[in-house]
């Protein structure tokens, strides 16, 4: 799931008095959004919860991560965890790049300024919200209390 996104679900949700904290692999992304909590791991994007099939390091790292919930209390703080992917960060000059002789282009959907709703529904319930002083991506939060 998109760093960005997780942030800011996790600031809609602390406004409800839920307590979150992200798990993240994109220090720069995390630290743009400034979610509640954070726990960095310097791990290659898509093993944020650790290395395939090792489930003592998982184990490891959620329980770390978790603990962090109680132990950061500066609204924005990124804890980085100990862990490393490897005993050298050679894997970083590769991350993200294509292989040797492989061509890459960028397949992502065309981005726009203006907000996309994938139904006409969901812009008149943004806009609704947004007009009362809500945020105009979080029309799935109802007003408690």
């Amino acid at each position: 799931m998109c760093h960005q996104s997780v942030g800011l679900i996790a600031r809609a949700l602390e406004s409800h008095g839920i307590p979150t904290i992200c798990l993240s692999s994109a220090y720069s992304i995390t630290a743009a959004v400034r979610p509640p909590r954070a726990a960095f791991l310097d791990f290659p994007l898509g093993h944020t919860a650790g290395k395939p099939g090792d489930k003592a390091l998982q184990r490891k790292i959620m329980i770390d991560t978790l603990s962090a919930l109680d132990g950061i209390q500066i609204p924005g703080k990124i804890r980085t965890l100990k862990y490393r992917w490897s005993d050298e960060d050679v894997w970083k000059k590769t991350a993200m790049r294509p292989q040797r002789g492989k061509t890459a282009s960028d397949d992502r959907a065309q981005r726009w300024e203006t907000p996309q709703y994938q139904f006409p529904e969901d812009k008149t319930e943004a806009q609704r919200n947004l007009d009362a002083g809500g945020c105009p991506g979080c029309i799935w939060l109802q007003a408690t209390g």
